[in-house]
């Protein structure tokens, strides 16, 4: 699949707009960020082997984490990778939903959601679709 980077942000802006408002409204200090690939910081951080993909990364202290002296911090940050995205995807509506479930993915973490507690939500949607 081939979008510009401008194209895929609006992607990235529609997944977050599709979060509903009573958890979009509680997204303080976050940034939601597009990049083409993971950094070699970030692969490592995440023991990604050299022929792993990563569609989205959450960097930062989820807000079940954060006690009363959290202040003065730098924001979250969410990155959604465009190229893992592109390459998996063969149309535009594949890209749009890759996108859609990894801004969802990435913000759960955010929320305090584990690994594993992302992926089961995760299969409980697709099963009521």
């Amino acid at each position: 699949m081939n979008l510009n980077r401008k194209q895929f942000e609006q992607l990235v802006a529609d997944g977050v707009a599709a979060i509903p408002a009573k958890f979009r409204a509680r997204l303080k200090n976050v940034a939601i960020v597009v990049e083409g690939e993971p950094t070699a910081d970030q692969r490592q951080q995440m023991a990604m082997r050299d022929d792993e993909d990563l569609y989205g990364l959450y960097e930062g202290v989820p807000l079940t984490e954060r006690g009363e002296h959290y202040s003065l911090v730098l924001p979250d940050k969410i990155t959604i990778f465009m190229k893992a995205a592109l390459e998996d995807s063969a149309t535009e509506a594949e890209v749009r939903q890759i996108v859609r479930d990894t801004v969802w993915h990435e913000i759960a973490h955010h929320f305090g959601y584990s690994e594993t507690e992302v992926e089961k939500r995760e299969a409980e949607r697709e099963n009521e679709n």
